[in-house]
């Protein structure tokens, strides 16, 4: 799993600490956007949706698409504008708006919509980026893990080898069962002062949690996820 280390991270010397990690960098928050592309392996360019739907605020996505143009090429990916809580047809309503190749650009679905949806996304994009929200918010509840049981159960029925997942908000899920690609988190960004450790030190800890790249049905989530509830 690659681990993409959310930002801002403040001081400059302490992001500084970080060259060579993946990073995510929001659009809502995106301060460090520069030093992030001269320092980082990879850079995964979030639209932001999250951030503004916890403060209650709407972005204007025709101003993220102009923040995107300068910045999005390989190895370098974004993700297509989203509405969290929103109806299939309002999401797939943004993905045709959306102006840049599916070879960069990742849609989200949240795990709360219809599976019928996620094959419509994995039949026209090489990554698909899942979202928790609504009922299945708080990743790694018992609810959400039961629906994410049901996803993968379902994935391996359809493909002889899984797709390219990211999960959104995911660095928690480091060591566990189940088989993301890759996953985001600011847990570095929001806790190393609090903790009074070294980011650098902090996000290595993180990137050694790897997952396994197969997804056996016969797990027992009940098992892995106590500590997540």
């Amino acid at each position: 799993m690659i681990h993409y280390h959310g930002t801002p991270i403040t001081p400059r010397t302490e992001l500084y600490k970080m060259s060579g990690k993946h990073f995510c960098v929001s659009f809502y928050r995106p301060d460090d956007i520069d030093i992030c592309l001269q320092i980082g392996q990879s850079v995964m360019l979030d639209n932001g949706a999250f951030s503004a739907f916890k403060k209650g605020e709407k972005l204007n996505f025709k101003n993220y698409y102009k923040w995107l143009e300068d910045k999005l090429g390989h190895p370098h990916w974004c993700v297509i504008p989203d509405i969290i809580d929103g109806t299939i047809s309002q999401q797939k309503k943004l993905l045709l708006q959306f102006p840049f190749p599916p070879e960069l650009s990742t849609p989200v679905w949240h795990i709360g919509l219809n599976i019928d949806y996620l094959y419509f996304l994995l039949d026209r994009y090489p990554k698909i980026c899942f979202g928790s929200s609504g009922k299945y918010w708080n990743v790694g509840s018992s609810q959400w893990c039961q629906r994410i049981d049901f996803v993968f159960n379902n994935l391996i029925k359809k493909y002889n080898h899984l797709p390219y997942i990211h999960m959104l908000r995911g660095l928690s899920l480091g060591g566990t069962i189940y088989p993301f690609a890759s996953a985001d988190s600011t847990n570095v960004a929001r806790n190393f002062k609090t903790l009074k450790k070294c980011p650098e030190k902090m996000a290595r800890q993180i990137d050694s949690m790897q997952n396994p790249i197969k997804w056996n049905e016969t797990y027992n989530q009940q098992e892995f996820f106590g500590d997540l509830k």
